[in-house]
């Protein structure tokens, strides 16, 4: 017997720890989905960064389809062909020598978080615990990483969290100097915030970061689960800070939409997850690594990164030209196609509201905090879908203005 699906059927079954919109998308191709009603939308959010290559590319329909007709599973007992390949890839375009797989980028960073703490200690000693992060971060759900993040509205409530975690303001050199020492294990930061609000570091605040962390021997820990791939136009965006991490994260859009997760690192690093000290059952998994293998063969390419640029600066334009109109942004900010327009004082604390009116006039974009309209769509998303796109979000914001 057939289940009607409605957007009612969610309050009757699941858990309400989210609140979805009203319409519920059945189909995408490219940057455009279409809804129960058959309604068309562009598409600015990609699932929150996840869709970097649209939906439904051709070339990762191929591989899922391929792989799975030959190997759906296997535990961490054996290895696979697909998640070799990725490692391979991966290590070859990167400054990481080791790679470690899972299923989402909380479960990578939780396992940055363990290796960096297990690498002190067995290097340096029981004392050296201290993890600095900083403020407005996100880390992901798990409770070590949504400690971890400096956002109390995702980690209070839950009863003890877990110790020796340290928060500091984002781009404040010296905050961090006054906390950092000898008994800090890593320093964990995203070489552009996200959740927080779409914040680039200063090139001074990375280069310092970095230095900070060899004075101390700690690890630089870099969270790219929604920088990385592409999404600032550099393959990762610390390439473009002239900064390398010891320990980098990835997921999000490494797999295009197909859950996985990973750990980058060096080999003396990495020597210290020992044989039974860490692992998940679907890491490294064959269908999502043969999908991840496509993304990355597509994304790590010239005409794409470049193309990234490009997008960035008609995004940039056209929500300047908006604004020039409605004068509801306060700045747009952000690197790539991560970003931000900053809601000023007349409308502080509506983001949602023009989320919700976005999608009133067919465009699906995010929102980073209640002053933030957050903007994060295919990195190969046409032009005419980006012009159409900020067509239907200037109607959104006359919408919201009232013009």
């Amino acid at each position: 017997m057939s289940v009607q699906v409605t957007r009612e059927v969610f309050d009757e079954v699941m858990v309400p720890n989210y609140a979805p919109a009203k319409i519920i998308p059945v189909r995408g191709a490219g940057s455009r989905v279409w809804d129960q009603e058959g309604r068309e939308y562009v598409d600015f959010a990609a699932g929150i960064a996840v869709s970097g290559l649209g939906h439904c590319h051709p070339k990762l329909v191929e591989a899922l389809k391929t792989q799975g007709e030959q190997l759906w599973h296997l535990s961490n007992v054996m290895t696979n062909e697909p998640a070799l390949r990725l490692a391979k890839k991966l290590v070859a375009a990167t400054f990481a020598e080791k790679i470690y797989f899972c299923n989402s980028g909380a479960e990578a960073n939780e396992a940055a978080l363990k290796l960096a703490r297990r690498y002190a200690i067995d290097t340096y000693g029981a004392h050296k615990t201290q993890i600095i992060a900083f403020t407005q971060a996100f880390h992901g759900r798990t409770f070590f990483t949504v400690s971890v993040g400096g956002q109390a509205c995702y980690s209070d409530g839950f009863g003890p969290k877990p110790g020796d975690i340290t928060h500091v303001p984002y781009n404040d050199l010296a905050a961090l100097e006054a906390v950092i020492s000898d008994n800090t294990c890593a320093v964990v930061m995203e070489p552009l915030q996200g959740e927080g609000g779409i914040i680039s570091p200063t090139d001074e605040f990375a280069k310092g970061v970095r230095a900070l962390c060899d004075k101390h021997k700690a690890l630089l820990v870099f969270d790219e689960v929604q920088s990385g791939m592409g999404r600032t136009g550099e393959l990762f965006a610390y390439m473009g800070l002239g900064v390398t991490p010891d320990i980098l994260t990835s997921a999000k859009a490494l797999g295009g939409g197909f859950p996985i997760g990973a750990m980058l690192t060096t080999t003396a690093i990495a020597a210290h997850f020992k044989v039974g000290t860490h692992g998940s059952t679907y890491g490294g998994n064959p269908l999502a690594c043969a999908v991840a293998e496509a993304v990355l063969d597509i994304i790590n390419t010239p005409q794409v990164l470049a193309g990234v640029k490009q997008r960035e600066q008609l995004i940039r334009q056209g929500l300047e030209a908006i604004n020039a109109k409605y004068h509801c942004f306060s700045e747009v900010r952000g690197k790539g196609l991560l970003l931000g327009a900053v809601l000023n004082e007349d409308f502080k604390g509506r983001s949602r509201d023009f989320l919700l009116a976005s999608i009133d006039q067919g465009l699906l974009v995010l929102v980073a905090g209640a002053s933030v309209v957050r903007f994060a769509p295919s990195l190969i998303v046409p032009e005419e879908d980006i012009r159409e796109g900020l067509a239907r979000f200037e109607k959104a914001v006359a919408q919201v203005v009232g013009a």
